[in-house]
């Protein structure tokens, strides 16, 4: 018996492993979901008020003051299609997945610790801080889900997923009330409220590093380090592994029709969570909500907690009627989301029309991914779990870049931030036509025809 045989499913790695969702989660609610976009377009706007214009200069170029973190992570995904497939290459011939999860989780956690330092005309700071810690953290979550496969069978893996990604709702969302409590109550402490939001997206660096600690203890290795062949390094190997699997993609066609799926409505999920609390503070002339920080804050930490019970639900809703199905059913809902972000929220209740819609959001959020990145492990050849999954987190949490892009443009152009909500309808409904065809047995099939091969050869 190998030792990955027996490792696999053991109770203790498990809870390691989904610790560090717990861990990095803290970046994409506290940072990326509620407080750096309102916060660095507040810092735009009245720097581009102070200049007498609409927008802001950044080396040369008009920006909107709240399409500028959309294009930040437009540009941070852009580096990662250049970076990840080259760090997962070198991760499966090196064997050192967990040493560079660790290497490049703690960058991403130093980056969001020092957005302490964004204030005042310092507002381009935090897009440099965030393109730097979200690119550490898509190359981290590569790492991370190609553990994936080896520590569950494959009739756990929906379940270890869904588990993971609970998880992480459960740590972000506890981060998240600790500093909605803090910036409530800031001004009784003393603490101005700018300060108040820096303090804020510096713990959830601290977080991320601090309980990460708990994954590199318990997650283990699965093979031993491999030496380089001389006159080679990881570079020149990372690219000659790259371009190996390049050529053995084709033999894996369904594979690719689930990436081309998920990568579509995967990229309509990712810009709806990046962007809705740009939307929900946003002015009403510029199309958004004009909701409160405070509110804001206290409707996506319930979201948080209702993700939780939606993620462990979903894991369910996959055993019962199959994990592609469950996906699909989540996508209608998601098409849904979008419509009626774009045409309603316009009452005297909107406050409450938002919990409502937050509510959708939070039972398919998790589910989804969950299910998705569960399913893509059924598919994908041993050995090269991390470049594979490099592809796949092209398109992860936060990392996507055509939606942010789109969204940018569609609210510069329209001057209204409900078109760039109505624009990302495209990628669900494409997403619903293009998964549907791919046979996931088929994808199996060809995975394990692969593998059978190579162990013979």
């Amino acid at each position: 018996m190998t030792t990955e045989t027996v490792l696999v499913n053991d109770k203790r790695e498990i809870f390691g492993w989904a610790m560090y969702d717990w861990a990095n989660s803290a970046f994409s609610t506290t940072v990326g979901t509620v407080f750096l976009g309102p916060y660095v377009a507040s810092l735009a706007r009245i720097a581009a008020e102070a200049a007498g214009t609409a927008n802001v200069t950044l080396l040369g170029i008009q920006i909107a003051p709240d399409s500028f973190l959309p294009y930040c992570i437009s540009f941070s995904v852009g580096l990662q299609v250049l970076f990840l497939p080259i760090l997962g290459a070198i991760a499966d011939y090196s064997n050192l997945r967990k040493p560079m999860m660790r290497l490049f989780a703690t960058i991403g956690a130093m980056a969001t610790i020092l957005m302490f330092l964004v204030a005042g005309d310092l507002w381009w700071l935090g897009g440099l801080l965030f393109i730097l810690a979200n690119l550490s953290f898509g190359a981290a979550i590569v790492f991370y889900n190609a553990y994936l496969p080896d520590i569950a069978s494959e009739d756990q893996r929906d379940r270890v997923s869904s588990y993971g990604w609970a998880m992480g709702y459960l740590g972000g969302g506890l981060l998240l009330a600790l500093n909605l409590a803090f910036f409530l109550f800031s001004d009784t402490l003393g603490v101005p409220t700018d300060l108040a939001v820096r303090i804020n997206l510096a713990s959830a660096g601290i977080w991320w590093l601090g309980f990460s600690f708990i994954t590199w203890g318990r997650l283990r290795a699965r093979r031993a380090s491999r030496e380089l062949p001389p006159k080679e390094t990881y570079i020149s190997i990372g690219f000659k592994q790259l371009r190996k699997t390049l050529g053995e993609i084709r033999n894996f066609p369904e594979t690719l029709k689930f990436l081309l799926a998920y990568f579509l409505y995967n990229d309509g999920i990712q810009t709806v969570i990046a962007v809705s609390a740009t939307f929900a503070a946003a002015p009403l002339i510029q199309g958004g909500l004009e909701l409160g920080q405070d509110t804001l804050t206290a409707v996506i930490l319930m979201i948080q907690f209702v993700a939780f019970g939606g993620a462990l639900l979903w894991g369910r809703l996959a055993t019962w009627i199959g994990a592609k199905q469950s996906v699909i059913v989540s996508l209608v809902i998601w098409s849904g989301v979008v419509i009626y972000a774009y045409g309603g929220l316009q009452s005297d209740n909107v406050t409450l029309e938002f919990i409502v819609l937050g509510i959708f959001i939070a039972l398919v959020m998790g589910g989804s991914q969950a299910i998705s990145r569960s399913l893509f492990a059924q598919m994908i050849p041993k050995g090269k779990e991390a470049e594979y999954y490099s592809f796949y987190e092209v398109s992860e949490r936060g990392t996507s870049w055509i939606g942010p892009l789109v969204f940018g443009l569609a609210n510069q152009v329209f001057g209204s931030l409900r078109y760039g909500i109505l624009s990302l309808i495209f990628f669900f409904v494409v997403g619903l036509i293009v998964l549907p065809f791919v046979n996931v047995d088929k994808a199996i099939a060809d995975v394990k025809a692969h593998d059978a091969a190579k162990a013979i050869n």
